[in-house]
């Protein structure tokens, strides 16, 4: 859902990663493994702006053969899902802690990529959403 195909680009001995989806995301590694690790932080960094700015996520494009998708992880996936439900459905941060009978501080932390929120609360703010999550290992 939120794989986001990157370019990797050999830039003076270092590799230098770009998504076309996602232009404020830039980063770069000593190798190509390096910067794909480094594209992880670059991309939830980037995706974060959009939740601060409450805009729409970007949508990602499909990956061309052979081109590497960089997604966020796991836990800030199921927040992106939940965010994006919400926008989807034109409901605001405030509705959200009405409907689940939170604080407001609560719901920022909720959408905050870099705290570690608990999985019954994402759980509890999809379901008030009409949506679920689900986990799987591939």
């Amino acid at each position: 859902m939120f794989d986001y195909p990157v370019m990797l680009i050999p830039d003076q001995g270092t590799v230098l990663v770009t998504f076309p989806d996602v232009p404020e995301a830039v980063t770069f590694g000593a190798e190509k493994e390096d910067a794909l690790l480094h594209a992880v932080d670059a991309l939830e960094t980037a995706l974060s702006f959009y939740v601060e700015a409450r805009k729409p996520l970007p949508t990602a494009s499909k990956a061309k053969r052979g081109q590497h998708t960089v997604r966020p992880s796991a836990l800030e996936c199921a927040k992106l899902g939940v965010y994006q439900a919400m926008t989807e459905q034109g409901i605001k941060k405030a509705e959200l802690a009405r409907r689940l009978g939170w604080h407001m501080p609560q719901v920022d932390r909720l959408f905050d990529l870099h705290h570690a929120s608990r999985l019954d609360q994402i759980e509890a703010a999809a379901r008030v959403l009409g949506r679920q999550v689900e986990v799987r290992i591939a």
